[in-house]
């Protein structure tokens, strides 16, 4: 589904990520894990065309996002970690404008905005402006809109923060939903218990190199996600 090979993204003389590989397959929950300032955001803002990249490829269910952007985004959905959202719209009619943009049909749009509203409790508040929201609203208003046209590809950037715990077990539902129907999702966290129980795949970067990627059981071994971490960074700067 996603494929980054040989990714290389530089700010000036700062190398940011250093031919980063990574596939995500279909059905797979795959967690990107790494400290502040690692190349994770920079990562991913590559993935949906959001950033120019330097050296390598990215491909999205075999279409280099390089060449036709516009079709990769069709498939994919992103969640910025801080999302900005256009406040002077209503909740509803903000979904409606994702919703036209990706040429969702009413029938759709309007089955998926009730699930989905009422999936993470937020129906009652979607006739309400953005702008009246706290952040944990906008962060459930983002995760609609991502939904709202049916991603293959969900690409997200610390989705849980802000979310009560009821928001967070219904986004990981609609993850494991997401994945049984063939899609795949890539996303990084710093809440490693999360990652650890949820994902299938597992990288982990350390100033913009990678340090160790495969499946979540064998990259963590008979140790925690946490305790391999700790011991990876203790290494990585010795």
């Amino acid at each position: 589904m996603l494929q980054i090979s040989h990714f290389t993204k530089t700010y000036g003389s700062k190398v940011a990520v250093d031919d980063l590989n990574l596939h995500i397959a279909p059905g797979e929950i795959y967690g990107f894990i790494g400290h502040n300032g690692a190349g994770k955001t920079t990562t991913l803002k590559a993935c949906c065309g959001i950033l120019p990249f330097d050296r390598g490829e990215i491909t999205i269910g075999g279409v280099s996002i390089r060449h036709d952007p516009l079709r990769c985004k069709q498939m994919l959905a992103y969640i910025p970690d801080n999302p900005d959202l256009y406040e002077f719209l209503t909740g509803y009619k903000y979904l409606s404008f994702v919703a036209d943009v990706y040429g969702v049909s009413r029938r759709d749009r309007e089955e998926r905005i009730g699930r989905y509203g009422e999936m993470f409790s937020l129906t009652s508040d979607l006739s309400q402006p953005v702008s009246a929201y706290s952040h944990g609203m906008k962060q459930k208003l983002a995760i609609l809109s991502a939904l709202i046209h049916n991603p293959r590809l969900l690409i997200m950037d610390e989705p849980f923060v802000g979310l009560d715990p009821s928001a967070s077990h219904q986004l990981k539902t609609v993850m494991r939903d997401l994945c049984s129907q063939g899609g795949a999702i890539f996303f990084s966290t710093h809440v490693l218990e999360v990652a650890e129980k949820l994902c299938d795949q597992v990288a982990i970067i350390r100033g913009g190199r990678l340090v160790a990627s495969g499946p979540m059981e064998e990259v963590k071994g008979d140790s925690s996600l946490e305790e391999v971490f700790l011991e990876l960074a203790e290494k990585a700067g010795a």
